[in-house]
């Protein structure tokens, strides 16, 4: 094993992926398992879980628990939590990825509704899981957990308001619990700027390619771009890295 390989290797590490089943989540997934890690794949959509779980043990030879979970409900996650030890025994890494950006005609068309349901899936459901696994990890000697965050977080536009805060709470979150939980345990956000997932097929591509052009790389990322720095949190590689903000947006000014 090569210097980097060691630095970056997750052999039989455990990690729990939510909305990992698609977009940025799926690609840290088959990442965490190329590099030797047993995953846990955790959305809303349980086929597409188990869909998830099923190519990463055909492609990488690791196990792959697939579990079906709302991470806005408070009352669900605790089910998650005891599948994931009850099949492992613990989790070295957790990566709260789930989130939601909906769409709104203006601000005054937001409902109480969207509104919640953005901060319970953003915002509050990592504050909890964080809060469950974190305990375990402390108890088991260490682990690192990372909070998925926005660019927008940074630079909020009257387009996601309510999602833009719910990432900047998650940010601040990050640093309280890398405060609690250190110092065994590393508490980071990864925070991308954007990518070409299946989300942005609702984008005005166009218009999102002209913004971005005055970012460094003018240009959109590439869903397999994140994985560098998704691998460097998750491992031993950042084993000096705490309460900090990772960026992968391209240079965003």
């Amino acid at each position: 094993m090569g210097f980097a390989d060691e630095l970056f290797d997750l052999t039989d590490k455990v990690v729990l992926i939510t909305g990992g089943s698609r977009g940025l989540g799926r690609e840290m997934a088959f990442a965490a398992a190329r590099c030797g890690a047993d995953v846990i794949i955790a959305s809303r959509n349980y086929d597409s879980c188990v869909a998830t779980a099923d190519e990463i043990t055909a492609a990488t030879g690791r196990a792959a628990l697939p579990y079906g979970v709302h991470v806005g409900r408070w009352d669900q996650l605790d089910g998650l939590v005891d599948a994931a030890y009850e099949r492992f025994g613990r989790v070295d890494v957790l990566v709260n990825n789930a989130g939601m950006s909906p769409l709104y005609e203006s601000l005054g068309s937001v409902s109480e509704k969207l509104f919640d349901s953005v901060m319970n899936l953003n915002f509050k459901g990592p504050f909890r899981l964080t809060a469950l696994v974190g305990d375990r990890m402390v108890a088991d000697g260490g682990g690192s957990i990372i909070n998925v965050s926005t660019s927008g977080s940074r630079r909020p536009d009257a387009h996601m308001l309510p999602y833009a805060a719910s990432k900047a709470g998650l940010n601040a979150l990050t640093e309280g619990f890398a405060l609690a939980y250190g110092p065994t345990v590393r508490v980071n956000t990864l925070m991308p700027g954007p990518f070409l997932t299946d989300v942005s097929k609702a984008w005005d591509i166009e218009a999102t390619t002209a913004g971005v052009q005055h970012f460094a790389l003018k240009r959109l990322g590439e869903p397999r771009e994140i994985v560098g720095a998704a691998l460097f949190l998750m491992s031993d590689a950042s084993s000096y890295t705490s309460g900090s903000i990772i960026r992968a947006d391209g240079g965003m000014p």
